[in-house]
This record gives structure tokens, sequence and C-alpha cells, in this order.
């Protein structure tokens, strides 16, 4: 409501809890409602236009055209409407669909984009930690509006996560790792073994060999 009234240049006022006098206006418009949906279920419309049109003789005939006290001996709203010296002021159609549309706050992420309805959208990496507030309509969110403080409001698109960003794909059938016939950790284990008791063999001690015919080494 704030943002569409600031669209539209409308000052929003709100009024005071408990304050049925602030209010007047409204209660005396919704007991008009009121009488004249009690008076429309005597009649039984079969269809919306004419309940419509019903609505519309009984707003003016009995709201809009009849005196109210509080404007004056004889006064009705569409008189004083109709006398008022200020001119009306007509909004732009694009301005009135734009301050109604539906408005979020996000924060963006280290990569620069927000997550909006379980999909990521590409704001900008110098809006990194901000948060922005998205305005969106509803039944198309195809592209989404972005606005931040300080900054002309600009649109942001769902994020196509292309190829080479898709799962890994699956390895030929002579890359796929095959199953083992034997234990390489054993059969190394095994030469590791062999080596280690080969170099711990004691060297030939040439004391004890002695040359034929002689006592002597």
């Amino acid at each position: 409501m704030i943002r569409a009234c600031s669209k539209m240049g409308i000052r929003l006022v709100y009024a005071k809890p408990y304050s049925p006098e602030a209010t007047g206006k409204v209660e005396r418009f919704n007991r008009i409602v009121d009488s004249f949906l009690a008076e429309a279920a005597l009649e039984k419309p079969q269809t919306l236009n004419r309940l419509n049109e019903m609505f519309k003789v009984w707003l003016e005939e009995c709201y809009q055209d009849k005196p109210h006290s509080a404007m004056g001996k004889g006064i009705s709203p569409s008189t004083a409407f109709n006398s008022d010296n200020k001119a009306l002021k007509f909004l732009d159609p694009q301005i009135i669909a734009n301050a109604f549309l539906h408005c979020e706050e996000r924060q963006v992420d280290k990569s620069g984009c927000i997550s909006f309805q379980s999909k990521k959208y590409e704001v900008g990496l110098p809006f990194i930690g901000c948060k922005v507030k998205v305005i969106f309509d509803p039944a198309d969110t195809a592209e989404l509006t972005i606005e931040y403080e300080g900054h002309a409001p600009w649109k942001a698109k769902q994020l196509i996560i292309g190829e080479r960003a898709s799962k890994r794909p699956k390895l030929p059938e002579h890359l796929q790792p095959q199953p083992a016939d034997s234990s390489r950790l054993l059969t190394a284990a095994a030469i590791k073994n062999q080596q280690r008791k080969e170099q711990q063999t004691p060297a030939v001690s040439y004391r004890t060999v002695r040359k034929e015919g002689a006592d002597r080494v």
C-alpha cells in the first residue's frame, strides 16, 4: 500500500486505533453497502452483471445524490464533487499498473543473484550483500523489475544454467573403473618384503673360505 500510494503521489494517512470518528466516511459507506446487500437478497439476481447494475443504481440514489447533513443543507456528495474548483488529476495507465504490482525484498548472494520462487535471477555483482526490492506480476515471473535506492529500476531475467554448468556426463565404457582380479596392495607388499629380506642377508665372510691345500686363507 505504501509503495502504491507513493507511485501515484497519494499521501497515505492512517486512522488512530479505536477512534471511529476518524473513519466516519468509511463506516457510513459500509452501512450503505450492508443495506444494499439486504435488499439485493430479496431480488435474488441471477447474474453478476445484474447485481452490478442494481448496486450502481443504489449507490447513486442512496449515497452519491442523497444530501448529507455533514456537507450542509441540501448538498450531496455528487454536488460537492462537481463544485470542486481543483482540477482532476489523471494518471497514466502505465503508472497505475506499475503501482499495484507485487513487491518483495530479497538479499543478493555472493554470485550477484537472488532466489525468487525457487529460481535464480541475476541482479549484478555490484549489489552483492544488498537488499533489493523485487517488483513482479504474479502471472508472469519470467522477468522481474529490481529497485534499489540511488539507482534507476532495471530488469532481471531468470538465470538459465547451460551445458557447461550441467551435470558431468557419464564416462565411456573403457574409462569406467574395472573390478580388480587381485590385490595390488598385497602384491606390492610381498615384493617389498622380499627386497627387504635380500638387503638384510649377512655379507659373505672370507675368513671361512680356505684355499685348496693351504691352511691359511
